[in-house]
């Protein structure tokens, strides 16, 4: 019998647009998906924009995508992206940042 736990696991790849690099917020939203027990990662990329790869259950990824929008304080998000992943996706065991693409 499969545990509940890992059939709730959800996987979502998130990209968010607007003033978001050099503000501080991928280390923001390190700080907050950890505090949210999401797992995964965040990096900038090239055209200014930042990605996300986040995992939890749905109530912990709808609080983290709330944050993204709302949370950093010197980020202006103009538009957020989501879509979810489907399984199988590999598990991730902690939030971090991610390098540059």
């Amino acid at each position: 019998m499969t545990s509940p736990c890992v059939n709730d696991l959800q996987t979502r790849l998130v990209r968010v647009y607007g003033r978001v690099q050099g503000v501080g917020y991928r280390q923001a939203c390190v700080e907050q998906a950890t505090t949210l027990g999401v797992t995964g990662w965040v990096r900038n990329r090239m055209d200014g924009s930042v990605e996300a790869v986040a995992q939890g259950n749905a109530e912990q990824l709808g609080r983290l995508c709330d944050w993204l929008v709302d949370g950093a304080h010197a980020a202006l998000v103009d538009r957020l992206e989501v879509k979810e992943l489907a399984p199988p996706v590999a598990r991730f065991d902690e939030f971090k940042l991610a390098a540059t693409v």
